[in-house]
């Protein structure tokens, strides 16, 4: 749990997006904003809700069966439970009017996943003096900018990122399966301590960037190929993603070329992610970059999305803030993304937060193509010194993680 000054930070915050809409009670159900807010989130098999009053003390209404967890991780103490057999709506809109805002001024996120049509029909069916006053997308802004506490569970995040990439790399050979590679990275993710073995895309790269959402499937390796590897850890329901490609056997010229290309244009976006720049010039160095150098004939989706906290929801990314060319937000300091490119079957991506003097990398592999050989342990002394060496500014690499023995003198 977070520290109570974080908390209050974050009531604060909220307080004051409710005195700008002019509202007396805050509804809260969307997943994220319920962890962020309350400290406790759960899925919706049934409709929950917690309620922030301008002036007084917050509360939490849910089916009784989750009660108790709701009380051991929130610093919420009025908790209403209500048992299956109740209507939830009927049972939250219940706590509202015993704590006397019946006909109160409430706001709530008309974005949420949560509030459907159906529930905001019933709601207002049980609360008919009651004014709801629509804040669309307030779940996701109030968390745009992290906190010190926050980002600190993004740098336990990241390194499981890269301690699973490096060790799908290093077990990669042909014959293996993209349900292998898989496998090996959740047991990584459990092991070092993630919240669930959930590792996001493992499949075969193929054409210039489908493959970024291609169905996962058990498919074999075989020399040449291109393994596509997209890890996305979470603790305390805080996510880091990263990708890298893996080549089982040699690259080509032209993968080597792609690589440092793309590297190279990264390396400049996350040089520019500096507080007050613009996201879409932001966007335009990659976007651009790709296009005049070749890399791709076409761009047409977002080269960032904003990072942080992910809970059981319809969306596994959150497009809230994203690098477009139609992106006209301002970058402040602590926002924390997910860059990305991808082209010719090869994708890098990072976790990069917003600091003063430019983007900062909180996960640290190298950005490589990850081809492994017989002299892998060797390659693998290097990779881990180049982890620890990494400043987590943006730094050109070289394009593949091969090494020769002159290079290896200087470890």
């Amino acid at each position: 749990m977070f520290s109570r000054a974080e908390f209050d930070r974050r009531i604060a915050c909220a307080r004051d997006a409710m005195a700008s809409a002019g509202v007396d009670l805050l509804l809260v159900d969307s997943g994220e904003l319920l962890a962020w807010l309350t400290g406790y989130t759960v899925s919706e098999t049934m409709y929950r809700a917690a309620f922030l009053p301008r002036e007084g003390d917050a509360w939490f209404a849910l089916r009784a069966l989750d009660e108790a967890p709701c009380r051991e991780k929130s610093w919420i103490s009025d908790v209403v439970g209500f048992a299956d057999t109740d209507e939830a709506q009927a049972a939250v809109a219940a706590s509202i009017r015993e704590r006397r805002f019946a006909g109160a001024r409430i706001g709530l996120d008309t974005n949420s996943y949560s509030m459907s049509a159906a529930t905001f029909m019933r709601l207002s069916v049980l609360l008919p003096n009651a004014s709801f006053i629509p804040m669309p997308g307030l779940s996701d802004s109030l968390r745009w900018v992290k906190s010190e506490e926050e980002i600190a569970i993004l740098r336990q995040a990241s390194p499981i990122a890269d301690k699973a990439m490096l060790e799908v790399a290093r077990q990669a050979r042909p014959g293996m399966t993209t349900r292998d590679a898989a496998a090996i990275a959740s047991q990584v993710f459990l092991r070092e301590g993630a919240d669930t073995g959930e590792v996001g895309s493992v499949v075969k790269a193929t054409g210039s960037h489908e493959f970024l959402h291609g169905a996962f499937k058990t498919e074999t390796i075989t020399e040449g190929d291109v393994l596509h590897v997209e890890l996305i850890p979470r603790v305390r329901n805080y996510g880091a993603r990263m990708m890298r490609p893996i080549v089982v056997g040699a690259p080509s010229a032209e993968l080597t070329a792609t690589a440092g290309k793309l590297v190279e244009l990264q390396d400049r976006q996350i040089m520019a992610m500096k507080p007050g720049a613009i996201a879409r010039d932001v966007d335009a160095i990659m976007r651009r970059g790709a296009l005049d150098t070749g890399l791709r004939p076409t761009y047409e989706n977002v080269t960032a999305y904003t990072l942080g906290l992910y809970t059981r929801t319809p969306r596994t990314s959150d497009f809230s803030r994203v690098f477009l060319p139609t992106s006209n937000f301002v970058l402040e300091e602590r926002m924390v993304f997910h860059l990305y490119a991808t082209a010719r079957g090869l994708g890098f991506s990072e976790t990069v937060v917003v600091d003063k003097e430019g983007g900062t990398r909180l996960t640290k592999t190298p950005r490589l193509v990850l081809a492994p050989n017989p002299g892998w342990p060797l390659v693998k002394r290097w990779i881990d010194h180049r982890l620890c060496v990494c400043s987590g500014k943006a730094a050109f690499e070289p394009p593949i993680a091969r090494v020769t023995t002159s290079s290896l003198r200087s470890l």
